[in-house]
């Protein structure tokens, strides 16, 4: 088996535990050196502040290529170039350009009136400065806002045309989720590199209320297997070999790059790296 390459995603902490929790899961990740680790925005641009402290803490004290999420959400397009600006100034070259969730409260997302309309817009105004590499979000089932997963392809091409030069994933639980919608993706012609999100099962009662949030289907199958797990206490078993069956059907069928959402709990992640090969030693045997 091909060894892929990784990135992880952290969120910023709103708490002292939280910050705690934020560190533990980068002292215990950082060996595995990930291409690039990604720090998420909070909704309606709740954690500006806190992202930017994340961002460049982690860059400067572990030494990983930090990429910025950066939002429409609540912002002028002053204010939003200003961040980037920030950004660039402490030395961060990689942003994921996202128009954004609701604000908390809002139903559905509408722009600032002084601010960028899309998240197309957006990346057009990160692009022009010259500044950044820029990854974008990609759905391999339809964003709650998209007709359909056609539509959303389509506006992919859209992002990747404006300036973006990959895409990251929505989470999903079945390879041939990804793997039909990286067809559709080829066939509208696009070419960029399309990585899949990858989210270990931690709790999995909250993994389908965060499913069905984002559009993400939870197969019947996996309720049946968690509900047997459960009773026989055999969860993070089943956690760790099913997310690592999931990567190692994408990484047969071509897959070279592979992005875990940690939700800020190692364990999980760091046990699918080791049943992948992927271990602090081999990865400093890549470096070298």
């Amino acid at each position: 088996m091909t060894t892929p390459r990784i990135s992880f995603e952290f969120f910023p902490p709103q708490t002292l535990d939280a910050s705690f929790k934020l560190w533990e899961t980068v002292q215990m990740l950082a060996p595995l050196r990930p291409t690039f680790a990604s720090v998420t925005y909070g909704a309606g641009g709740t954690t500006r502040k806190l992202t930017h402290e994340a961002v460049t803490t982690i860059g400067r004290n572990y030494g990983l290529n930090v990429a910025a999420h950066l939002t429409c959400v609540e912002a002028t397009k002053a204010e939003t170039l200003e961040i980037a600006a920030a950004y660039a100034d402490a030395g961060v070259r990689e942003i994921v350009a996202l128009r954004g969730d609701a604000p908390k409260g809002a139903t559905r997302f509408t722009p600032h009136p002084e601010g960028f309309a899309n998240s197309v817009e957006l990346i057009e105004a990160l692009a022009a400065t010259g500044k950044f590499t820029l990854r974008v979000g990609a759905y391999p089932e339809p964003h709650p806002d998209a007709a359909d997963t056609l539509a959303d392809v389509r506006w992919l091409k859209r992002k990747l045309d404006a300036g973006a030069t990959s895409a990251i994933t929505q989470f999903f639980f079945e390879a041939e989720t990804f793997l039909r919608f990286r067809d559709l993706c080829a066939k509208e012609g696009i070419t960029a590199p399309i990585i899949p999100g990858i989210l270990p099962i931690e709790n999995f009662a909250g993994v389908k209320k965060f499913a069905a949030r984002c559009g993400a289907q939870v197969p019947q199958w996996l309720d049946d297997a968690y509900a047997t797990a459960k009773r026989d206490g055999r969860e993070e078993l089943l956690s760790v070999a099913l997310c690592t069956e999931l990567c190692d059907e994408l990484i047969s069928e071509g897959v070279e790059d592979l992005h875990f959402y940690t939700l800020n709990r190692p364990h999980l992640t760091r046990d699918v790296c080791h049943a992948l090969g992927i271990s602090p030693e081999v990865a400093l045997e890549k470096v070298a």
